[in-house]
């Protein structure tokens, strides 16, 4: 869900948010960025499969040729353009079909996509890269320099147009020498900007289609083939994607906007997979299914809009974080697994994530309306908590925190709304008191999770102003700057401090993914980011 700033070049990514439904604990933790820059042209060098490997590969495929799988989508895409998606549900589909010069694998490494390899300057201002021999687009058309220099272009504003990704103001120019060459330089240097090029977002599409909302072509595993508003969007494997060849012919993603009808869809055989369910519904399922435990990375809080009375009081925003008792609501929404978290960093993040910011409020009923009285509502107060019916967990989140507000003499009405009213009502008009979803990112830099809380950031959905925030984001990116990645780390740490002291938001936790999966289809692999890989998942029997 939602799905999409990433440090230097995440400062305010166009739409970045990426709701999502939440996560446990990670077993997987991103590597350094910098590390990734000093190894990543000596990996791409071992990419670049066999011949025998292809023959193996692609004798395998012809063996399911005719095979099919449904995947149930808990709402449908908000936009067939890479640059343009809004939603994590969005954007973890597009993974399918879209790719970048480079891309994430299931174990939070950069691997070569579009390009082949590449090389970085001492300085880190300049980006050389190799496209790919033999890539070709969806629509059997190669894919050319002309086309890299376009997407890139287009996502900077080099092309006469504003930015579409507007961390990407940071490129001074996409240059194309030859043939097989790109070179991108930038303003300034940015250890995270290869994370910025692997997103979904900045995805290379042809320079000569007008409307990729109707005809999306992109160089991944899967091609679009239809969509039915609101029904379904059907996938078919790109036969000479020039990797490792997807396993299933065909895909139907269901839209299942009805959180109810999951089970009801897997028991009867309308779709054979669904990612994220609850441990209510993985407790329903028969033997026909496996539920596999993983990963689902994002921060779930309640998000407040702090230009909104009484939530402009910072006593009441820290109020409401003390009466709140998260391991309850683990308990009660996913028999207690899950993990708490303090501020909008999640554990796989390594080392930006401050585990100790979970305890900055700990249940003090007490406190809490000691707080409230202070800031003038000793007698409580009502407010609404719009939430998206199309996500169970966080609809069973809401009820709990409701339930526990009482305690104070706070009133949250819950009102029920579908995602694409969240997303131009909530996300885009900012026309909200608050709301519990998750929050996620489209690649795992500090600031992915960070940007969006400075004072101007496009992004703010919660309207947050602190001078003391915004200069410590500030530092962190000038940090970043001059390649000075432990300074830079330690400031958004302290971004991070500065949203936990200040309860920004009432943070809950990164909530555990379950996926349902008939027996009978197996592969399926977890990431430390919102995706799901399709290409992965093959038939067994």
């Amino acid at each position: 869900m939602t799905k999409r700033g990433k440090n230097v070049l995440f400062v305010s990514m166009l739409l970045t948010l990426t709701i999502a439904l939440g996560g446990c604990a990670g077993d997987k933790e991103a590597k350094d960025s910098n590390e990734i820059a000093q190894t990543q042209t000596a990996a791409a060098a071992g990419t670049e499969s066999s011949p025998v490997e292809k023959e193996s590969a692609a004798q395998e495929t012809k063996d399911v040729a005719d095979s099919h799988i449904t995947i149930g989508i808990p709402q449908d895409l908000d936009s067939l353009v890479p640059s343009l998606s809004q939603g994590a549900g969005t954007q973890e589909i597009l993974f399918n079909i879209y790719e970048g010069l480079i891309k994430p694998d299931s174990d939070g490494n950069l691997i070569p996509a579009v390009a082949s390899d590449y090389t970085m300057s001492e300085d880190g201002l300049t980006y050389t890269f190799t496209l790919r021999d033999g890539i070709k687009f969806h629509n059997g058309n190669p894919v050319t320099v002309a086309d890299v220099k376009y997407s890139i272009d287009t996502c900077a504003g080099l092309n006469g147009g504003e930015p579409v990704i507007s961390a990407f103001s940071n490129i001074e120019s996409v240059e194309t020498p030859d043939g097989q060459t790109i070179i991108i330089t930038l303003k300034e240097s940015s250890s995270s900007f290869l994370a910025i090029l692997a997103t979904v977002e900045a995805a290379i599409v042809p320079a000569d289609v007008d409307d990729l909302q109707t005809n999306p072509i992109g160089t991944g595993p899967y091609k679009f083939v239809s969509r039915s508003l609101q029904e379904n969007v059907i996938l078919e494997r790109f036969d000479e994607y020039w990797g490792e060849p997807a396993h299933i012919q065909d895909i139907t993603l269901k839209v299942l906007a009805d959180a109810d009808s999951i089970v009801m869809n897997l028991e009867g055989g309308a779709v054979d997979m669904v990612a994220r369910v609850s441990t209510t519904q993985a407790a329903e399922f028969g033997d026909n299914f496996e539920v596999l435990e993983g990963t689902m990375n994002l921060v779930q809080a309640v998000y407040l809009n702090n230009a909104a009375a009484p939530f402009d009081n910072e006593l009441v925003r820290q109020a409401l974080c003390y009466v709140i008792n998260k391991q309850e609501i683990l308990d009660f929404v996913s028999d207690g697994k899950g993990t708490p978290v303090g501020s909008s960093m999640f554990p796989a993040f390594g080392k930006y994530y401050i585990e100790e910011l979970n305890d900055t409020y700990t249940t003090d009923i007490d406190k809490a309306k000691e707080l409230l009285a202070q800031a003038g509502y000793a007698d409580g107060f009502s407010f609404t908590m719009k939430v998206p019916s199309n996500y169970q967990q966080h609809v069973d989140t809401a009820q709990v925190v409701a339930e526990q507000l009482k305690q104070i003499g706070v009133t949250a009405n819950i009102e029920l709304i579908e995602w694409e009213t969240w997303l131009n009502d909530v996300y885009q008009g900012r026309d909200f008191e608050a709301t519990l979803v998750g929050v996620d990112a489209s690649t795992l830099t500090a600031g992915a999770m960070l940007s969006r809380f400075r004072s101007d950031a496009h992004n703010n959905f919660i309207n947050y102003k602190n001078a003391d925030y915004d200069a410590a984001y500030a530092n962190a990116l000038a940090a970043e700057a001059v390649s000075d990645d432990e300074k830079a780390t330690q400031y958004y740490k302290e971004c991070e401090t500065i949203l936990a002291d200040t309860a920004a938001n009432v943070y809950i936790q990164d909530m555990c993914e379950l996926v349902a999966i008939r027996k009978g289809y197996a592969g399926y692999e977890f990431y430390p980011l919102y995706i799901q890989d399709f290409s992965k998942i093959y038939i067994t029997e």
